[in-house]
């Protein structure tokens, strides 16, 4: 099983920011972060004041990208694009599964970004932070083709991620990934900082995968 491990922040810096967040929320209740989101900030941006700050653009962004509607939005196009599994991987995170072989460059990429938003909402939703507060995202590249590759969505992953969601992803699995893409990884690893390319793990096989999550909760009908 892959357990969980959490960078130390420092408990004075937590102190700190959890004061300043407390004179915003006292004047606006809508910017309030519990403490399991300020302690994701604080280790992902490292200074309170860096912390503070990328919080507030979140809030910002979270308001102008409408982040609490998109689940009005119509989503029967997509569905075979990405889906928030049922069940969870063997540490308690919620599981995301985005399956290669439905995805190409000819989509709307604002659509299809508003939908993994939706999708890492939810997912964020169903997590029991006293136990974890983290993500497993699937990529299965089962049939996967050069057609299939769709950078320009995986770099609004990696900046939704990064900005708007820091600290959410505790692992991602690339499973059934073909020779091919050993051809193409390198152009995504550049893109990723190096506690986010840890969390990428290359699972070779059935066996495994079972170190993570129980095969049989991936969908077949995707």
């Amino acid at each position: 099983m892959s357990s969980e491990e959490l960078a130390p922040i420092n408990e004075q810096d937590f102190k700190d920011l959890k004061e300043r967040m407390k004179l915003i929320v006292d004047a606006d209740p809508k910017q309030y972060h519990n403490d399991f989101s300020l302690r994701r900030y604080l280790r992902a941006f490292k200074t309170t004041d860096d912390a503070f700050q990328a919080i507030l653009k979140t809030n910002k962004w979270r308001e102008t990208y409408g982040v609490d509607k998109l689940a009005e939005m119509d989503r029967s196009q997509l569905e075979k694009k990405a889906r928030l599994l049922r069940h969870r991987d063997c540490v308690g995170r919620p599981v995301i599964y985005i399956p290669a072989k439905n995805h190409s460059s000819e989509r709307d990429i604002d659509e299809l970004t508003r939908f993994i938003v939706y999708n890492l909402e939810e997912a964020c939703k169903k997590c029991f932070e006293e136990v974890t507060d983290r993500l497993c995202i699937v990529f299965d590249l089962a049939e996967f083709s050069t057609s299939c590759m769709d950078y320009q969505l995986v770099q609004n992953l990696i900046w939704l991620l990064g900005k708007h969601f820091p600290e959410r992803l505790g692992v991602c699995l690339i499973i059934n990934s073909p020779g091919l893409f050993s051809t193409i990884w390198p152009a995504i690893r550049v893109l990723l900082d190096d506690n986010t390319a840890k969390k990428v793990k290359f699972v070779a096989d059935e066996v495994e995968l079972c170190q993570y999550l129980i095969p049989d909760i991936l969908p077949t009908d995707m």
